[in-house]
C-alpha cells in the first residue's frame, strides 16, 4: 500500500453524515432510491461528485436516521451466548424505537400526584413498561477492507457509538482514548491485520463564565427537584409515643432443604404476645408458592425467595416486666401430582431483638407414628400426623400450668428452612438517648431499644431457674440438717 493511505484522520460533528464507498456506489443509482432520505442522499452525493468527491476514505458515519441504526438496535443480544434465543418480550419490544417516542410535557398537576398508583390502567401500564427516554444515536464507522477494495459491507466495523438522551446525557462508547493508548481491531483473515485508532474530543473548551452558568442551572434544577420530592413526601413525620417501640420486619423465606418429598410450600403466621399490637390492615399470616427442589450437593433445596413485611408496636405498661418478642410459627408441606399433601416439618422463630440483617436457618421436626402402616399410608395416600395447634411447637397459647410435659410424643427430625430478616426499630428513646444518660431511665430506655434485651433476658431467666432449683433442693432436705441445733450437736 502507499504509505499515505495507511493513516487517516477525520473530525466528525454531531449527526454529521460522512458517506462510505458502499453508500456512494449505492445512492448514485437513482433507481434504488425509494424513500425521501434515499433521494436526499442521492442529491448530496451528486454534489460531492461535482465538487471533487468525498474527502474521507475509510472513516464514515451512520446517523440516527439511517437503516443501520435500526438494524443495530434490533440485533443487540442480551447475553454473550452464541445460541441465544430471543424471549417473547424481546421479540415484541424489538419494534419499539426508544428514540422515536415523544416525551410528554410534565403537567403542574403531577406535583400533587401520588408516588404509587394502586389501580393502574392498561394505557398507564403500556406507557410505563418501557423506559421511554428519547435517544439519538450516531455511529462512527471504519471501512477496514483491503487496499483498493473499499465498499464491502463485511469489512465495516463500529469504531465509536455516541448516544444523547432527552436528559442531555452524552454516552461515548468506547471512551475517549486519553493516555490509555489506541484501540485495536484485529481482522479475521489470512494476514490477520491489526488496525489501531484513537478517539479524541475535538470540541472547544467551555469558558469559565459558561461553566459557572451551567453550575447555577444545575443547582436550581436540583433544588426544584428536592422541593418536588418534599412535596410528595410531606413534612409530617410520625413518631411513636413515649414508651412505645415500632418494629418493622422485612422478611424473606429464602429456601428449604433436606426434606423427603418434592413440591414444597410453607405456611406461616406470627403470634403477638401481650402488650404487642399491629395495624388493623396488617396481615400476620401467609402461604408461599409451591416450589420444586433443585439438587445442590447432597441435599434437595427449594428456593422460595418469598417476601413478607410486618409492622408491630410494643407498648410498655409495667417497667418491671421484660417484654416477650413475637414468634413466627411455620410448617413445611408438600403436594404431589395426585394432590396428596404431607406435613414435612414444623418450626418456630423468635424475631431478632437487635436491628439489622439476620440470616437464620431453623431446623424442623414432624410427629410420627410407630409401625409400617403409618409410613405406608403417608407414601400411598398422603397425610400424616399433624398438630391441631401450631403453637405446640413451643409453649401452646392455651397452656396455663407450670410444667409442660411432652413425654410419649414421638417426633422425627426433618430438614431446615432459611430466613432472611431485615429488622428496623423506631422509638423516641433513640432521639432522647443523650438526655436520658443524665437521669434514671426506664427499662425500655436502659435496654436501648431492645438491642440488649435478648442477652439480659437470658441471664435473668437462667438466674430464676437456678434460684428455683436451690429452693427445691432446700425444701427436700430434712429440717434437722439445716436447723442451728442440729449443727451444734
Amino acid at each position: 500500500r502507499p504509505p499515505e493511505d495507511e493513516e487517516e484522520e477525520a473530525e466528525v460533528g454531531w449527526q454529521e453524515k460522512l458517506f462510505s464507498q458502499f453508500e456512494v456506489d449505492l445512492y448514485l443509482n437513482e433507481l434504488v432510491c425509494q424513500t425521501p432520505l434515499d433521494r436526499q442522499y442521492h442529491e448530496e452525493i451528486r454534489k460531492l461528485e461535482k465538487a471533487g468527491g468525498r474527502k474521507n476514505c475509510r472513516i464514515f458515519t451512520y446517523t440516527d436516521h439511517d437503516r443501520f441504526t435500526n438494524l443495530e438496535e434490533l440485533c443487540q443480544k442480551v447475553t454473550d451466548s452464541d445460541h441465544e434465543v430471543p424471549s417473547y418480550l424481546a421479540e415484541r419490544m424489538a419494534n419499539v424505537r426508544r428514540r422515536r417516542q415523544d416525551r410528554r410535557p410534565v403537567e403542574l398537576s403531577s406535583l400533587k400526584s401520588k408516588i404509587i398508583t394502586w389501580e393502574p390502567s392498561e394505557e398507564f401500564i403500556k406507557n410505563n413498561h418501557v423506559i421511554n427516554t428519547p435517544v439519538q444515536t450516531m455511529y462512527i464507522m471504519g471501512d477496514l477492507g483491503p487496499y483498493g477494495k473499499l465498499g464491502h459491507r463485511e469489512y465495516e466495523h463500529v469504531l465509536c457509538t455516541i448516544k444523547v438522551d432527552g436528559n442531555g446525557v452524552i454516552t461515548v462508547k468506547p471512551d475517549f482514548t486519553g493516555t490509555k493508548g489506541p484501540y485495536w481491531i484485529e481482522l479475521d483473515g489470512e494476514k490477520r491485520e491489526v488496525w489501531e485508532y484513537t478517539i479524541e474530543n475535538a470540541s472547544a473548551q467551555v469558558q469559565p463564565e459558561e461553566e459557572e452558568r451551567e453550575q447555577r442551572m444545575f443547582r436550581d434544577l436540583y433544588g426544584r427537584h428536592r422541593d418536588y420530592l418534599n412535596g410528595l413526601v410531606g413534612s409530617e413525620f410520625e413518631m411513636p409515643l413515649p414508651g412505645t417501640l415500632r418494629l418493622f420486619v422485612n422478611g424473606e423465606i429464602a429456601s428449604a432443604q433436606g426434606y423427603e418429598y418434592d413440591n414444597l410450600y410453607v405456611h406461616f403466621f406470627l403470634e403477638l404476645p401481650n402488650q404487642w399490637s399491629s395495624p388493623p390492615f396488617q396481615q400476620l399470616s401467609g402461604v408461599t408458592q409451591i416450589c420444586t427442589t433443585k439438587k445442590v450437593g447432597w441435599d434437595k433445596v427449594a428456593y422460595f425467595c418469598y417476601p413478607f413485611t410486618v409492622e408491630m408496636f410494643y407498648t410498655l405498661e409495667d417497667e418491671g416486666v421484660l417484654p416477650q418478642w413475637p414468634v413466627l410459627y411455620f410448617e413445611v408441606l408438600s403436594l404431589d401430582f395426585w394432590q396428596r399433601y404431607r406435613v414435612e416439618g414444623y418450626g418456630s422463630l423468635v424475631l431478632p431483638a437487635s436491628p439489622g440483617t439476620h440470616v437464620l436457618t431453623i431446623p424442623t421436626w414432624r410427629p410420627v407414628e410407630l409401625g409400617t402402616v403409618a409410613e405406608m399410608r403417608r407414601f400411598f395416600i398422603g397425610g400424616s400426623p399433624e398438630l391441631e395447634d401450631l403453637t405446640y411447637v413451643r409453649v401452646p397459647s392455651t397452656f396455663k400450668g407450670k410444667r409442660l410435659s411432652r413425654f410419649g410424643f414421638r417426633t422425627e427430625t426433618t430438614g431446615s428452612v432459611t430466613f432472611r430478616l431485615y429488622c428496623l426499630q423506631q422509638s423516641k428513646a433513640f432521639l432522647e438517648s443523650s438526655a436520658l444518660r443524665q437521669r434514671m431511665q426506664s427499662v425500655l430506655d436502659r435496654l436501648g431499644g431492645f438491642s440488649q434485651q435478648s442477652s439480659v433476658y437470658n441471664v435473668l431467666e437462667a438466674f430464676q431457674r437456678a434460684r428455683r432449683r436451690m429452693q427445691e433442693a432446700r425444701e427436700s432436705l430434712p429440717q434437722d440438717l439445716i436447723s442451728p441445733s442440729a449443727s451444734s450437736m
